[in-house]
């Protein structure tokens, strides 16, 4: 099976107050091209899931695969490459800088991994935007656009190193139905255009339904 991402046995604990056993024998795999959601009620774990399969997290047990390579046990610094580079992320509130341009804001994960010319990545920044349907806003100061059109920047922001995944944590959580449904057209484009895999968690449950697969958690463990 072609996974995109994969977990082997993924047990995580909190140590306090007392030990509390967060989530449970997790396996699972996203297959390439997968437009997947988690859903489950709050406390259930998705949250906390959705940190280890970013990388964010590495305090569990289990493996973790990307690619098909284990990422389980690989130091900060390559862990933060592996992320910048094959994972985009998506959050319910857009963290762009106020102060700068849309199209800085969408350049920084490129600047950050450093491996196109300022040229190229400004020029790969811009057909994100116009595939967002949003290159007019470029020069606009972040703090000058509407909360739908700042989760579109969000997005293109996520997409300008071509990762392998894109995740996103409750990305419609902070949108109208309007905006909501712009933010669920580009996704399920991404997939079919793009054939982009894509992990939601999300407590939308016509977003969830209209995914290829509805992942369900309870008590931190995965129902079949």
């Amino acid at each position: 099976m072609d996974f995109v991402l994969e977990t082997k046995n993924i047990n995580k604990y909190f140590e306090k107050p007392v030990e509390f056993h967060v989530l449970k024998d997790i396996s699972f795999g996203i297959k390439k091209g997968e437009f997947a959601s988690i859903m489950g009620k709050s406390g259930s774990g998705k949250s906390t899931l959705l940190y280890i399969l970013s990388t964010m997290d590495t305090d569990y047990t289990g493996e973790l695969y990307l690619n098909n390579k284990l990422i389980t046990g690989q130091n900060h610094h390559k862990l933060s490459r592996i992320r910048n580079k094959n994972i985009g992320f998506v959050f319910q509130f857009h963290y762009l800088l106020s102060e700068f341009s849309v199209l800085e804001n969408v350049m920084l994960p490129a600047k950050k991994l450093a491996e196109k010319s300022l040229a190229e990545i400004e020029h790969d920044a811009m057909e994100k935007l116009r595939m967002l349907d949003i290159e007019k806003l470029a020069h606009q100061r972040a703090s000058r656009i509407s909360g739908g059109e700042k989760q579109r920047v969000a997005i293109a922001r996520a997409l300008i190193n071509n990762p392998s995944i894109l995740m996103g944590d409750e990305p419609t959580g902070n949108l109208d139905s309007h905006n909501s449904e712009n933010v669920f057209s580009i996704f399920k484009r991404l997939k079919e255009e793009e054939g982009l895999s894509l992990l939601v968690v999300t407590h939308d449950e016509d977003f969830a339904k209209r995914t290829d697969r509805i992942i369900q958690m309870e008590d931190g463990r995965i129902l079949d």
